[in-house]
């Protein structure tokens, strides 16, 4: 075996032997801070929104606007299985690249990197370690069964896609006539996470360029490879998410209601995670429980949202006050009450961050609340 190309790795191996037979330790990447384990919150916390505790098992009525309590157990709804005899929906997936975005050329941190609360201002993390980064996302659309191509169809768009659980729900459902018929758009997001990532950077940016992104590049492609109008009517167009795939929902109705009226979210990160940092936005999308909404005359907006007892607390190292998920659900269902908003409020028992036992209990109900009062345009 000769070949000059082998010599680096040859080169590479006899010093890290070296290093350690003289006692020094090999170069390894630092390790990321550690999550603290988030404790088990009581949902009549002082300080809490006022709840209605419900039987154990149960969801809330899907016509009623409040703040619920669920848990500790989680029995699948039955819709997550369509019965026999339900007809389902057409799935098909296809590939977008950075190269063809004029949105996100993609950016991506170090693995094994993070951030550093900036001494002057705990609130604004810096990270040095986020670089520019090609990437490919999956966009997976559901079409209804029988669907006529060129008739309009109301639109879910949803984040961190494909999001499987929502597929055979929408079967059950739209099949019970419990929801109108839907296209759903699910898209995957640029990859990596929190500051410094393509998925923060779409998700947790307080403006409408993840939206307009949407808007231009991925609905209109969806539109000529499957042959289905989505309508812009924005009360027949709901946009969904877990976790910071919640917060850009939120982001994406409150920047273009225009365009969308329908928020659908588990465990949403209403905290400080924006990065870069923005002055007319220091503190993200803690923005929205902190004053946003309180200071803003009332949008056409109707929201879900659920949060779990252990869900996330300071998950890294700021430690600003505004990265407690608990508190922030809490503070967004009182401001939203206060502002007269149709929303429905879950805090579940017994529940992690986007807790998947949870997911498979409520998104049925969650789905029928959320189209509540929906009528097309003709």
């Amino acid at each position: 075996m000769h070949s000059s190309r082998f010599a680096p790795l040859v080169v590479a191996c006899c010093a890290t032997l070296t290093a350690v037979a003289q006692g020094t330790p090999a170069t390894t990447p630092p390790s990321p801070p550690a999550r603290p384990v988030p404790p088990v919150r009581a949902p009549h916390t002082p300080g809490y929104v006022q709840a209605r505790d419900l039987p154990d098992g149960t969801v809330p009525s899907p016509r009623e606007d409040g703040n619920f309590v669920i848990g500790p157990t989680h029995p699948a709804a039955p819709e997550m299985q369509p019965a026999a005899g339900v007809p389902r929906g057409n799935v098909q997936e296809f590939t977008m690249n950075s190269a063809d975005s004029k949105f996100y050329s993609g950016i991506a941190r170090e693995p094994g990197t993070f951030g550093t609360p900036d001494p002057s201002d705990p609130a604004k993390l810096v990270v040095t370690t986020s670089h520019p980064a090609p990437y490919t996302r999956k966009v997976t659309v559901y079409l209804p069964a029988n669907y006529q191509p060129g008739t309009e169809l109301p639109l879910i768009v949803t984040a961190d896609g494909p999001e499987r659980l929502l597929f055979p729900v929408l079967d059950s459902l739209i099949a019970a006539h419990r929801i109108p018929a839907v296209a759903a758009v699910s898209i995957a997001n640029g990859g990596g996470d929190a500051q410094g990532s393509e998925r923060g950077l779409e998700y947790d940016t307080m403006s409408g360029r993840y939206a307009e992104f949407v808007e231009q590049e991925v609905l209109p492609e969806v539109e000529r490879r499957y042959h289905v109008r989505l309508t812009h009517d924005p009360n027949g167009r709901l946009t969904m998410g877990n976790s910071s795939g919640g917060a850009a929902a939120l982001i994406m109705a409150w920047t273009h209601p225009a365009w969308y009226h329908r928020v659908l979210a588990y465990s949403g990160t209403w905290i400080n995670q924006q990065w870069p940092s923005n002055p007319a936005t220091p503190h993200g999308a803690w923005a929205f429980p902190e004053h946003l909404i309180a200071d803003t005359p009332p949008k056409p907006i109707r929201i879900w949202m659920e949060v779990g007892d252990r869900d996330l607390l300071n998950p890294n190292a700021m430690r600003d006050g505004m990265h407690d998920w608990v508190v922030a659900n809490e503070d967004l269902a009182r401001v939203l009450a206060a502002k007269g908003y149709h929303y429905q409020f879950i805090f579940a028992q017994n529940a992690v961050h986007v807790d998947r036992p949870v997911r498979e209990q409520t998104l049925p109900e969650a789905l029928e609340y959320i189209w509540q009062g929906y009528t097309p345009q003709h």
